[in-house]
């Protein structure tokens, strides 16, 4: 089976972020498989459905679904049955356990984790933020941000920042510069959890050397390695002293550094409750 390659049709009626998400988190799991994606977002008439099914038909290969309207499911269950390849609808364990725990029948309504509702809205007004906050920018309500991130260039700050932002969390990201203090509102700043960003020396000086080949300038002092050092090294005296929680991404992807945040805003929120709830 080795450098085996297959068709994957992904079927959604919504954005596909759903089906897209589980199908790369379980093609990962096996080497040398080449899964070569077929994707049909927004699929939710019968018209739309027979394309779908026609591309199937041309390039056979597993199909994922999130697929909520009855006849539209069923149309595409049937075409899947008569080309004999594999229909699984990834949203039915969920719906049918929440079913028979909650007692409840379910809307049916495609798209509905995508509506305009105040979550949506808050995820908005969390990226308008960010953007604003990024690298060191408008200090003076830093202090409005769920989440401050800081560490020295290239630590992954802004990326993470907005992948939090996309969850509708405000973040700010500040960093930190060889030879100077960190701006005051930082120690001024109660609300947010403050998060220090760290990656290994070797690690980060590749990841700088990278970027200035990408951007065609030569910065020695920038990529040279005893600085590079003081500066991680520095920058973790600084975390310690502030007792801020520390994320490595030296083997971190963004989301994992996002898990990981959200994580601690968790165990925060409940710190917060149970002392609300003794001193009450």
């Amino acid at each position: 089976m080795a450098g085996k390659r297959f068709h994957l049709h992904l079927v959604s009626d919504a954005t596909g972020e759903t089906v897209s998400t589980v199908a790369r988190a379980c093609v990962v799991q096996f080497r040398d498989v080449e899964a070569v994606p077929h994707q049909w977002w927004l699929v939710r008439s019968p018209s739309q459905i027979e394309r779908v099914i026609a591309g199937i038909a041309a390039e056979p290969g597993i199909v994922l679904a999130t697929v909520i309207d009855g006849e539209v499911r069923r149309a595409l269950e049937d075409a899947c049955r008569s080309l004999r390849v594999p229909f699984i609808p990834i949203l039915d364990p969920v719906l049918t356990a929440l079913t028979g725990y909650l007692g409840l029948t379910s809307l049916a309504e495609p798209g509905l984790q995508h509506s305009l509702n105040a979550e949506y809205f808050s995820r908005i007004d969390a990226m308008h933020f960010t953007l604003a906050h990024d690298d060191g920018q408008s200090l003076d309500d830093v202090n409005e941000a769920d989440v401050i991130l800081v560490g020295v260039s290239r630590t992954s700050k802004t990326p993470t920042c907005i992948y939090l932002a996309n969850r509708g969390i405000k973040a700010a990201n500040i960093p930190l510069v060889p030879g100077q203090e960190p701006p005051g509102q930082l120690a001024q700043a109660a609300r947010p959890l403050i998060v220090g960003m760290t990656r290994d020396p070797k690690s980060l000086t590749e990841v700088r050397r990278n970027r200035l080949r990408f951007l065609d300038r030569d910065v020695p002092d920038y990529v040279d390695p005893d600085r590079v050092k003081d500066e991680v090294a520095h920058a973790r005296r600084l975390f310690a002293e502030r007792h801020w929680p520390v994320i490595d991404m030296t083997r971190r992807s963004i989301e994992e550094a996002a898990a990981a945040i959200l994580q601690h805003l968790n165990e925060r929120g409940a710190r917060a409750r149970e002392t609300q709830a003794v001193g009450g």
